[in-house]
């Protein structure tokens, strides 16, 4: 009889688990023992070994029926054989768990690599922001060269497997126990050299030009926003997908607005008896309309009239903000003898008028 550990024990799961739920418990315990993790632990590194070897039984069907009907016995002979580097059995595994590419080893090949992002800062004016708008933002970037299609090689020249990758585009280092792989350094991920290159662009597959982006703003976008414009960024090496374009916002200062978030402020000023007696004023708006505000008899300075849906669009939904007027009184610096002697007397009278 085996003195092996029973698999599903290794796993804690129950023998009529699903293979879902296999591979829910195995990726646990694997980073759960994953030696990069346990450094120096002799112990984890077995436990994790173990882990994996039941792991790659109860995965496959056909091992894991011989399994259950004779136990270990029913592997013998090479059907459970985790000679060698037993991540080599795993590599798609741990590729869907890490997210592959430059994760852990083995993914599959990808083709060329995607172009490098790129990033530029675009001011807009309030009435832009609020409102929305078209852009052009000219860049002076590589392009892709037009005379070999982005592949660096002499029209009609042919192209050879690169001997660093082998063809496969990739490249695989060992790290204790687990194999990296990321994109070939020497072939950009393409797995082919230029035999010729290209005389425009001398191999490299691009060449610098200036061109222009249309980027759309939306109605209330603010500053430190972030656009992406899919495929204007950098283009990939040996013809691979270009990056992308990512368009920050700055907001310049408006001369009559302030913003804070949707809410649109305003500064107003009436005079003494306008604030006194009440008024009505009328405040330019963002789009060019007007929009008239009643002011209350006796009206404080730095009183804020509101007026709902007045402000700025909801960049990432329905509805506007509020435009906030507030109201200053305006003194008057200098007055003639005339109104000096009118202001007391009004003085007086309003102190009557208190006392009544």
């Amino acid at each position: 009889m085996s003195d092996k550990q029973d698999y599903y024990e290794l796993l804690s799961v129950e023998r009529t688990a699903s293979g879902q739920e296999i591979r829910k418990a195995y990726k646990k315990l694997a980073l759960k023992y994953h030696p990069d993790r346990n450094k120096g632990s002799a112990e984890a590194e077995a436990q994790f070994k173990l882990v994996t070897e039941a792991y790659t039984v109860l995965s496959d069907d056909d091992k894991r029926a011989r399994y259950d009907r004779f136990g270990h016995a029913g592997l013998e002979g090479g059907a459970a054989d985790f000679g060698g580097d037993i991540f080599s059995h795993f590599q798609d595994l741990f590729s869907d768990f890490f997210g592959g590419g430059g994760g852990f080893g083995g993914g599959r090949r990808r083709g060329p690599a995607r172009g490098r992002d790129l990033r530029v800062e675009q001011a807009l004016t309030l009435e832009d922001a609020v409102l929305g708008c078209k852009k052009e933002i000219e860049l002076r970037t590589p392009v892709q060269c037009d005379d070999c299609t982005g592949t660096g090689a002499l029209d009609g020249s042919s192209m050879k497997t690169c001997e660093v990758c082998g063809g496969r585009g990739q490249v695989s280092t060992a790290r204790g126990f687990i194999m990296f792989t990321q994109n070939c350094s020497a072939c950009g991920g393409g797995g082919q050299i230029v035999e010729e290159a290209c005389e425009t662009c001398d191999g490299a597959g691009w060449v610098e030009k200036r061109r222009k982006v249309n980027v759309t703003f939306p109605p209330g976008i603010d500053g430190g926003h972030r656009l992406r414009v899919t495929g204007q960024g950098l283009p990939g090496p040996n013809g691979g997908p270009a990056g992308n374009l990512y368009v920050d916002v700055e907001l310049e200062r408006h001369e009559r607005f302030e913003r804070e978030g949707t809410d649109l402020i305003t500064r107003h000023t009436i005079s003494f008896p306008e604030a006194t007696l009440g008024t009505k004023i009328d405040i330019p708006l963002i789009d060019g309309g007007i929009h008239q505000v009643k002011v209350q008899p006796g009206t404080q300075p730095g009183t804020v009239l509101t007026a709902k849906g007045r402000g700025v669009p909801n960049v990432n939904g329905p509805g506007s903000g509020a435009l906030h007027v507030i109201i200053q009184v305006a003194v008057p610096s200098k007055v003639s003898r005339r109104a000096k002697k009118l202001l007391r007397d009004l003085e007086d009278e309003l102190e009557v008028s208190a006392a009544e």
